[in-house]
């Protein structure tokens, strides 16, 4: 399970340094990051990525639905390799997506971890 808060650096590369903790959870040395739904970036383990998949692909292709949870899903999904010091790169594209410049946020959500732009989150929890 993803738990806790973290405040990674992005390095100068675009490279992100992953919290031991959220590393711990992965399995591995692969993650699967996508798009979320508030402007923030979706991280899963590849065994909580299928589960997620196979439930999303379940859904008719012939319905609005089911067409336009593939687009946001997968379209935007990469695998990243993550090396021995918990660095992987983090595209220009999901780095855009959630508006990420230089200070980060990366949090544990139970099934899955997010990776948000520090002033986004800020904005985010403290307007509700």
């Amino acid at each position: 399970m993803f738990l806790g808060t973290f405040t990674p650096k992005l390095l100068g590369n675009s490279q992100l340094v992953l919290p031991a903790k959220i590393r711990a959870s992965l399995e591995g040395d692969s993650a699967i990051i996508t798009t979320g739904f508030d402007q923030c970036l979706y991280g899963f383990s590849p065994t909580d990525w299928e589960k997620i998949a196979l439930v999303e692909l379940s859904k008719p292709l012939s319905t609005a639905e089911g067409r336009a949870v593939r687009r946001a899903i997968f379209a935007a999904a990469e695998e990243i390799t993550i090396d021995g010091q918990g660095r992987f790169v983090l595209s220009e594209t999901l780095r855009k997506y959630a508006g990420i410049i230089s200070e980060i946020l990366v949090i544990g959500a139970g099934d899955h971890f997010e990776i948000w732009d520090k002033d986004q989150w800020t904005r985010l929890v403290y307007s509700s």
